[in-house]
């Protein structure tokens, strides 16, 4: 198991098995409450959880050591990843968790453009052909 944790394929796994109960535990949880505000539960209980963790295994480091650089695209990120959630709730809110997640799942498909074009990362045809079905899939599943 601890040669497992060492690849990004598990840790990948891992975040989607999360990812899909995000969606079903979130679907019941946005009931009866403003969206927004649900968003900022959640955001809370990972804020204290994710610091718990950071303490617990010593993996904080000084502010000062961080560069001006990686202050602004984690703060971009950050940013991106509150509106994302936003959205998320929202949509979750007013459709079904099985048509929502899909689509959101198009996310997939943007990365590997934006990728490509900003970060001159690149994918096989078979990649793209990938892409291409997982964007015609995510469609498919929100549709039907």
């Amino acid at each position: 198991m601890r040669d497992l944790a060492g690849h990004w394929q598990v840790w990948a796994l891992l975040s989607a098995v999360f990812a899909a109960l995000t969606a079903v535990l979130a679907k019941v949880g946005v009931s009866g409450i403003n969206s927004n505000f649900a968003t900022l539960i959640r955001t809370a209980v990972v804020l204290v959880s994710l610091a718990a963790i950071v303490k617990v295994f010593g993996q904080g480091q000084p502010l000062s050591t961080i560069s001006t650089r990686t202050w602004v695209f984690l703060a971009l990120s950050g940013l991106a990843t509150g509106a994302s959630w936003l959205c998320y709730f929202r949509a979750l809110q007013l459709g079904q968790a099985s048509q929502v997640a899909p689509i959101d799942k198009l996310s997939v498909v943007f990365v590997a453009l934006l990728s490509a074009t900003f970060l001159g990362e690149s994918l096989s045809v078979v990649g793209w052909a990938g892409i291409v079905m997982i964007a015609g899939g995510a469609i498919m599943v929100a549709l039907g």
